[in-house]
C-alpha cells in the first residue's frame, strides 16, 4: 500500500491485558499457581467445575487487583460483583467463566505513554475473573486428530486492562503496554512474564478517514504473547483494513489470530458481543465489598512508581531525562544505581558507567542486573577511583572488564596488574615534547587558532603512556609546550 494511501486514514486501537496476579493459590480455591508443574497436577473439584462444588474467593487476588487498580489511577468501587460469561470449549470445564462485568472492580484511569511528546490513554476498567486451561495443540504424536488440555492454569487469577480506543499508531500500543507492564511489575502485582503467559494482550483495531467522527469496524486480534508480535500484527491489519476500504469491500466484525511464522492474521470466529456470553449474576459469590479503610491502607503501601522515581532521579541525582528512563526499566536496575550512589558515587557518573559498561556486558552475556558480578558497592568503588584521578578512565574500564570477568575488587585488580602507577611529571614532559617534535603542521594549525587539534595531542600523549597518564596533567603540560 502506497504511504500516500495510507496516509488518508488514521488507526483507532484499543487494548485489553490480562495479568496473572501474584498469589500462591487460585482465585476460588486452594490449588497452587506454580507454574511449570506437570500436566493437570494442581486441580481440584472446584477448579474442574465437577458438581456440588463452590467457589471461595481469594481474598489476596483482590488486594492485589485494588493495587494495580489504584498504581494506574482508577477509582475502586465500594461494590463490585463476579458475573458468570457462558461459552463452551474445552479450556472451560464449567462451562462459563466467573468474570466481572456490570460492576467491575475499578473503572476511570489512566497513564501516561512517552513518544517524544506524552500522551494520556484511558483505563476504561480493571476487573477480575479467572483464567481457562490451556489447550496443547503440538508436541504430541496424534497431535493432527487429538487435542489435548492442561488444567493447571484454570482459575488462576486474572486481572483484566480494558484501556479506551485511545492510540492511533502500532508505537502507541507498544508505548502503552510497555509502560504498563512496568506499573505491574513496580507495583508487584505480576511477573508479567510473556513466555509463561502471565501477561497476555488482545488488541482492538479499526480504521477511519482522518478527520472523520465516527470510528470503523473493529476487529480483535487475540493473544498476543510479545511486544513485537504485538506491533507487527497491528501494522499488518491497518494495512488489511486499508486496502480491503480502498477496493470497495466491507470489514468484517470478527475475532483473528496471529500466524507468527508467515507474520499475518487469520480469521478465527466472528467477534462476539456481551449478549452472546448471556452474562448473570455468580449466584455462588456474595457482591465484593471494599471499604474505604481496605482502600486506603492498600492505596498508601504502593511502592513508588516509575514516573515519580525518574522525576526523583532527575532532580536529586543531576541526570538527564534519558538516563532516568534507561534507569527506571525495572526495580531491580534502579535500586542498584540507588545502592551505588549511596556508598559515594556521583550520580551522572554511575549513570553514565552503568549504561556504557554494566549494561552493555549484561545484554551481552544475558545476564539480569541481579546476577551481575560487579555489585553496586564495587562499582562505586571503581568509579571513585577515576573520579579522583587515581587511575584513569581508559584504566578504569579496563579493571571494569576485570571486575566483570573476574568479580573482584577493583583496588585488588590495580594492585596485582600494577594499573595505579601513573606516569610522572618528568616522564610526561617528555613524552609530550616527543609528540609535538613529531607533528608541526598540528602545532602551526593550533597556533593559527584552531584549537580544535589540541584534542590530537592530548590522544597522541594518552596512546603514548599506554592510557596511564593523568588527563588533567596531560592537558596542563601541553598547554604550557604549546603555548612556548
Amino acid at each position: 500500500m502506497s504511504p500516500e494511501v495510507m496516509a488518508k486514514y488514521e488507526a483507532v486501537i484499543g487494548l485489553e491485558v490480562h495479568a496473572q496476579l501474584l498469589t500462591k493459590t487460585k482465585i476460588f480455591c486452594g490449588c497452587s499457581t506454580q507454574f511449570g508443574d506437570a500436566p493437570n497436577v494442581n486441580t481440584c473439584p472446584v477448579c474442574l467445575g465437577l458438581p456440588g462444588t463452590l467457589p471461595v474467593l481469594n481474598k489476596h487476588a483482590v488486594e492485589l487487583a485494588m493495587r494495580a487498580a489504584l498504581a494506574l489511577n482508577c477509582t475502586v468501587h465500594e461494590r463490585s460483583r463476579f458475573a458468570r460469561k457462558n461459552y463452551f470449549y474445552p479450556d472451560l470445564p464449567k462451562g462459563y467463566q466467573i468474570s466481572q462485568y456490570e460492576l467491575p472492580l475499578a473503572t476511570g484511569g489512566h497513564i501516561e505513554i512517552e513518544g517524544g511528546t506524552k500522551k494520556r490513554i484511558g483505563i476504561t476498567r480493571l476487573h477480575l475473573e479467572e483464567d481457562a486451561a490451556k489447550n496443547l495443540h503440538e508436541g504430541f504424536k496424534d497431535s493432527a486428530t487429538k487435542g489435548y488440555v492442561d488444567y493447571n492454569r484454570c482459575g488462576s487469577p486474572l486481572s483484566e486492562i480494558v484501556s479506551e480506543p485511545d492510540m492511533r499508531t502500532p508505537q502507541e500500543a507498544h508505548a502503552y503496554l510497555t509502560t504498563l507492564r512496568q506499573i505491574l511489575l513496580y507495583s508487584g502485582v505480576s511477573d508479567c512474564n510473556m513466555e509463561e503467559g502471565s501477561l497476555r494482550c488482545d488488541a482492538n483495531v479499526s480504521v477511519r478517514l482522518r478527520g472523520a467522527p465516527q470510528f470503523g469496524t473493529k476487529v480483535e486480534v487475540k493473544n498476543l504473547n510479545s511486544f513485537r508480535f504485538l506491533q507487527k500484527a497491528l501494522e499488518y491489519e491497518i494495512e488489511r483494513h486499508v486496502g480491503v476500504i480502498e477496493s470497495g469491500g466491507i470489514i468484517s466484525q470478527e475475532t483473528r489470530l496471529w500466524n507468527q511464522a508467515g507474520s499475518y492474521t487469520v480469521s478465527m470466529r466472528s467477534k462476539e458481543k456481551a449478549h452472546d456470553y448471556r452474562y448473570f449474576p455468580e449466584p455462588d459469590l456474595l457482591p465484593v465489598h471494599v471499604s474505604a479503610t481496605w482502600r486506603d491502607a492498600v492505596k498508601n503501601a504502593l511502592p513508588e512508581l516509575p514516573e515519580a522515581k525518574r522525576v526523583r532521579f532527575v532532580t536529586g541525582y543531576g541526570i538527564t531525562a534519558y538516563d532516568a528512563d534507561v534507569l527506571t526499566g525495572s526495580q531491580d536496575l534502579a535500586d542498584y544505581f540507588e545502592a551505588a550512589v549511596k556508598v559515594g558515587a556521583p550520580g551522572k557518573a554511575a549513570a553514565n558507567w552503568m549504561q556504557t559498561e554494566l549494561l552493555r556486558r549484561l545484554n551481552d552475556s544475558g545476564k539480569e542486573i541481579t546476577a551481575s558480578p560487579v555489585s553496586a558497592v564495587r562499582l562505586a568503588e571503581l568509579i571513585n577511583l577515576v573520579e579522583t584521578a587515581k587511575i584513569t578512565g581508559a584504566v578504569g574500564k579496563k579493571v571494569f572488564a576485570k571486575m566483570f570477568e573476574t568479580g573482584h575488587g577493583a583496588a585488588d585488580i590495580i594492585e596485582a596488574e600494577g594499573l595505579g602507577a601513573q606516569v610522572s611529571s618528568d616522564s610526561l614532559e617528555q613524552i609530550a615534547s616527543e609528540v609535538i617534535e613529531k607533528n608541526p603542521e598540528n602545532v602551526a594549525k593550533f597556533k593559527s587558532g584552531n584549537e580544535g587539534v589540541f584534542k590530537f595531542f592530548v590522544g597522541q600523549v594518552i596512546k603514548a603512556t599506554r592510557g596511564q597518564a593523568n588527563p588533567q596533567a596531560v592537558n596542563e603540560i601541553l598547554k604550557k609546550l604549546l603555548a612556548g
